[in-house]
């Protein structure tokens, strides 16, 4: 069930990125970025498959240049979730995309070049069925191509932002096209969140959110979470992805998990463990790990364990009562955990054997 939280959702056209449907009511979907050489293209393929593996919905990919664009079509023809191609100045590269059979194509306003430039793009995406997502960064505007650097107070970024969207949705739909998304990304919380407030009060275009060049794991996490919440919380929203300096893989479990929080999406188990205190006696983080990497490693395991909750607990004051709000779980003591499924203690579990445990539990889906 949504969180209480979560507004209803705000109601948008319904776009579709080849099966994946975007807008419209569907779920929000996940999407990531290969950081691999796109003209490597069994690196690209392999790392797309790991993305596949770990739930991955929609993956896009750098297209810097016509060596990049030619391998698009091997690269759709072997992996089975839509491909997005990622342009930035030369349209040709778009193009070029289309033709390959890409299932979206990202411009970014900033550097695509004049409207005929867009206009030919346009109707080659029209022609061929392909969305267009309008890539608005905070980084890369018309406004400041000549400003060393603008002392704009957030809203003012945010409406500059709004303002490069909003020309470019009109300058496409004056072109009969309408398939179109929209995201507005800076790297901070406070323009990323202004812009798609506002931009979703104005039109009904589906938004992909995300605060860009977020940071490092941790950090990036938690930003991305703080903004994202707000957004969520107000039923913005369509599609997402967490960017960060990390493998791509990572950011979609963490996209995941910000979504899983709000009751949006299921995404393997709820995993509830405690934060270990002078009392525990025993080692919860190490079992911990342990039950994470083997789930988040196996597609079987991440598919079987959707929508489970399992407790991991360290000692006697909160384990036994937040193992028994669990379906399964374990409540430690001396070297030992007592077992409870659903409430009920069933057996006692010696440490050593705590993840072998959890993990037949899961297989069995019993």
């Amino acid at each position: 069930m949504p969180s209480v939280l979560i507004g209803r959702r705000r109601r948008t056209r319904q776009i579709r990125a080849g099966s994946l449907k975007i807008g419209g009511g569907a779920p929000v979907s996940v999407q990531s970025m290969c950081n691999t050489r796109t003209e490597d293209a069994r690196a690209t393929v392999d790392q797309c498959r790991r993305l596949e593996a770990a739930g991955c919905e929609l993956i896009r990919v750098a297209v810097p240049d016509m060596a990049a664009a030619r391998k698009l079509g091997r690269i759709k023809a072997a992996i089975g979730v839509p491909l997005v191609a990622d342009i930035h100045f030369d349209y040709s590269l778009a193009l070029e995309a289309v033709r390959q059979g890409v299932d979206k194509v990202r411009i970014n306003p900033g550097n695509i070049g004049d409207k005929a430039r867009v206009a030919e793009v346009a109707r080659a995406c029209k022609a061929a069925g392909v969305p267009i997502r309008i890539g608005v960064n905070a980084g890369s505007l018309k406004a400041i191509r000549n400003s060393p650097r603008p002392r704009w107070t957030a809203a003012k970024w945010a409406s500059v932002m709004v303002k490069e969207a909003l020309d470019e949705v009109r300058l496409l739909e004056s072109l009969g096209f309408r398939d179109i998304a929209v995201s507005l990304k800076a790297d901070d919380l406070d323009r990323t969140v202004l812009a798609n407030r506002l931009f979703a009060r104005r039109c009904d275009i589906p938004l992909h959110l995300g605060v860009t060049e977020a940071g490092s794991s941790l950090a990036g996490t938690v930003k991305s979470s703080a903004a994202l919440s707000l957004l969520l919380a107000d039923g913005i929203g369509d599609t997402v992805r967490v960017s960060l300096t990390e493998d791509p893989a990572l950011q979609v479990r963490a996209a995941y998990e910000i979504l899983k929080a709000f009751g949006l999406r299921e995404y393997g188990p709820d995993l509830v463990s405690c934060p270990t205190c002078g009392r525990c006696q025993v080692d919860v983080e190490k079992a911990v790990k342990q039950v994470e990497e083997t789930i988040y490693s196996s597609p079987d395991l991440l598919r079987r364990s959707k929508g489970m909750k399992i407790a991991v607990m360290g000692c006697v004051v909160n384990g036994p009562g937040e193992a028994r709000e669990a379906d399964f779980g374990v409540a430690g003591g001396k070297g030992r955990g007592v077992w409870i499924e659903r409430g009920k203690q069933i057996k006692v579990v010696k440490e050593s054997e705590w993840v072998r445990e959890i993990i037949r539990k899961i297989r069995s889906g019993k």
